[in-house]
């Protein structure tokens, strides 16, 4: 698997940012002071954390030069002292999670721990970036951090600005690398979904209840060959009857009238002749019987 883009980002700024912040503490550059009264122009004097140093175009650096104003006692001083170092501190440690976390070595990377290194550095890169802060916005006030008065001018140095680079990078590294929560809040946020038989309704799975159509009795109650009564009637059609169907006779091909007649005719002539036989046989004549 290939290092997402968001922490091969962090894992880049974060390096950079803790070497420039390392470079900002511990060189002698944070202000530039020059302009001294009984001395050569080209004078300058730069004012550290830790040390100032005199230097001059024809001469070497010097440094290790006396605090003659205090500079070292100023708050400003002071918290930017501890506040870097514990930016330091803290950077390293948000590399070493980043690095258990990113894993280059190996096929998945470690999302949450990642995510963590990220916070790490981004609380790295504020405690780098208020003392800098600071500093800058009190560079040119003699009485917070003491300097000779006019014509003496002090000016913002390279130390300084290495701190605001330094801070930024650990910014962005440490915000690049906190994305990778993203993708660790996805897998927790599956691994909690219902199941397949349980999913959440979406558009492709709402379910509409339709009103059922108004059918005639004839259409839906019509089962069998047969019409059904009503589901409601079914109480007042009474109990089924017994017995066996009373055959009808087939109905016949086609009716003439003509011959329909000649039918009924003949029917009644031979009723007319039985009748006749019958009233003989109970008279005085003898019927053909007793021939």
């Amino acid at each position: 698997m290939r290092t997402p883009v968001a922490m091969t980002v962090g894992m880049v700024f974060a390096p950079c940012g803790l070497l420039l912040n390392l470079t900002s503490t511990l060189t002698p550059g944070w202000r530039l002071v020059k302009g001294f009264l009984n001395q050569p122009v080209d004078v300058v004097l730069y004012q550290g954390l830790w040390d100032m140093c005199r230097e001059q175009s024809s001469r070497e650096r010097e440094c290790g030069q006396p605090d003659d104003w205090g500079y070292f006692a100023a708050e400003p001083v002071r918290v930017a002292r501890g506040l870097m170092v514990t930016s330091l501190a803290i950077t390293a440690l948000g590399l070493l999670l980043a690095s258990l976390g990113v894993r280059c070595w190996q096929e998945e990377p470690r999302s949450a721990l990642a995510g963590l290194s990220g916070l790490v550095l981004f609380a790295a890169g504020l405690f780098s970036l208020i003392p800098v802060s600071w500093y800058n916005h009190v560079l040119g006030d003699r009485a917070v951090l003491p300097a000779p008065s006019s014509p003496v001018t002090v000016q913002v140095s390279y130390s300084l600005v290495l701190g605001y680079l330094g801070s930024c990078l650990l910014l962005l590294g440490g915000f690049s690398l906190a994305l990778s929560f993203a993708p660790w809040c996805e897998e927790r946020c599956r691994r909690k979904a219902p199941s397949g038989g349980q999913r959440r309704s979406s558009i492709s799975t709402v379910h509409v209840d339709w009103p059922e159509p108004a059918l005639t009795p004839a259409i839906k109650y019509y089962s069998g060959g047969q019409h059904r009564p009503r589901p409601a009637d079914l109480s007042a059609a009474g109990p089924a009857k017994v017995g066996f169907p009373m055959p009808r006779p087939p109905p016949k091909a086609h009716s003439d009238p003509e011959e329909d007649t000649l039918d009924g005719e003949k029917a009644a002539d031979s009723h007319s002749a039985s009748s006749r036989s019958t009233r003989l046989c109970h008279g005085s004549l003898p019927c053909d019987s007793d021939l």
